[in-house]
């Protein structure tokens, strides 16, 4: 053990020396090492907390929760829009069957969303969204109420005209989100009492409902002022399953509700879509596998470079450092001892390079965190990966140079110069 950290401890000092005997040469170097960890880490860290961001607001749709809609997932120019758009709508009487029907749901809410002017005494806010739930709404959705409540059962089954709104709504109508409890605002001829000021979410990249910018009420009352049968509104069934419940199962079972409830044969084909938000979570996951990989293909070329200059570095210590190996290996040191020494040494060189990519990953990381609407942030396990890039670099770096000095013949070496 003692042996180990006193060939640590050397290969540690070599190194040290070696950056300061040739600081211009060591500096040159390290900078392949240091832009080629930049770029991989870099890479890693921003497009995982892009991911990461884009994850937490898919999951913000609920975990293991299946929506039924006209619309199955999917877009593109091959997507066959013209086999769905007449679809029938999603309608009240097929959320009570679903409800009453299912066995393996926890929670099933219904959703109708249009775009409205909120107006407030001289003062109009263009394009937000309203949206009509049901009480099983904030139940299967993180809704957090800053200011005032939420809506209570009693509101929901009267369609009373309350409703709740998103923090950005409330402060460019009133100036302070707080001042909105209790005031009243119109939009399309209806007026609606303020009762609760969201929670403020901050921006959404995922196909999440934007709460800063919405005005939630109670599907009854949407209904008496919009057509929620309306082909092209956008409309669906949330069902939430149980506990342990697999997606598989309740999709199943919400497959044979459906199709009872609209009465389709058994040679009719679906009139509606089972969408699995996890497909969202696996189609993100694939997409920044991708980008990852583009971002190991560029910053593979850099560590290439700085592995040829750290190798450069390793033949030229060696040559200058011939007597020394005699010496060594004359007094006794074993050959895997050198060796060990070399490589060390190596993957300390690289260690230093990946420290200053790393510095400059950390400065990139608070530049682009004031830029952007998420954090940037560094993990654990991206900080161990570059170590471990490092050391497996330092290691490939050296081994040629370190076996020459390994192999070396202690007579031959002392007498050289």
């Amino acid at each position: 053990m003692f042996k180990s950290i006193t060939i640590f401890w050397n290969s540690f000092k070599m190194s040290v020396q070696e950056l300061n005997n040739n600081k211009l040469r060591s500096s040159l170097s390290l900078i392949g090492i240091a832009f080629g960890i930049f770029c991989i880490i870099g890479v890693l860290t921003t497009v995982g907390s892009l991911e990461a961001k884009i994850q937490s607001d898919i999951k913000s749709l609920g975990t293991n929760t299946i929506y039924i809609m006209k619309w199955p997932i999917g877009g593109g120019d091959e997507y066959p829009w013209w086999k769905y758009v007449n679809r029938p709508q999603p309608k009240l009487s097929e959320l009570k069957f679903v409800k009453e029907k299912t066995t393996l749901a926890k929670y099933v809410c219904s959703y109708n969303s249009t775009g409205a002017n909120l107006n407030y005494e001289k003062y109009q806010l263009s394009n937000a969204s309203i949206y009509g739930v049901s009480e099983e709404f904030s139940l299967m959705q993180s809704i957090k109420v800053v200011y005032g409540r939420y809506l209570t059962e009693a509101e929901f089954l009267r369609g009373s005209p309350v409703a709740v709104i998103g923090y950005d709504n409330a402060e460019k109508l009133f100036g302070n989100a707080e001042k909105a409890v209790g005031k009243q605002i119109t939009f399309d001829g209806k007026k609606v009492t303020l009762i609760g000021v969201l929670k403020k979410q901050g921006q959404s990249f995922g196909p999440g409902f934007d709460y800063d910018y919405c005005v939630i009420i109670s599907r009854n009352f949407y209904a008496g002022i919009y057509d929620i049968n309306n082909p092209y509104s956008d409309a669906f069934i949330m069902v939430n399953g149980k506990d342990n419940v697999s997606t598989k199962a309740l999709i199943d079972e919400l497959e044979g509700v459906m199709r009872q409830v609209r009465r389709l044969s058994p040679k009719d084909e679906d009139n509606f879509a089972l969408n699995d938000i996890n497909v969202f979570s696996q189609q993100v996951s694939g997409f920044f596998g991708t980008v990852n990989i583009g971002g190991w293909a560029i910053a593979g070329l850099s560590l290439i470079v700085g592995a040829f200059g750290v190798a450069n570095i390793m033949f030229v210590t060696v040559r200058e450092r011939t007597s020394q190996i005699g010496l060594k290996k004359a007094i006794g040191a074993k050959s895997r001892t050198i060796l060990t020494e070399f490589l060390l040494e190596s993957a300390f060189l690289c260690i230093v390079g990946g420290l200053i990519g790393l510095a400059m990953v950390e400065l990139l990381a608070l530049a682009l965190s004031g830029v952007l609407p998420f954090p940037i942030v560094i993990s654990t396990d991206i900080i161990t990966l570059a170590f471990s890039i490092c050391v497996i670099l330092g290691v490939l770096s050296g081994i040629i140079p370190a076996s020459i000095a390994a192999r070396m013949n202690p007579v031959v070496a002392i007498r050289s110069k």
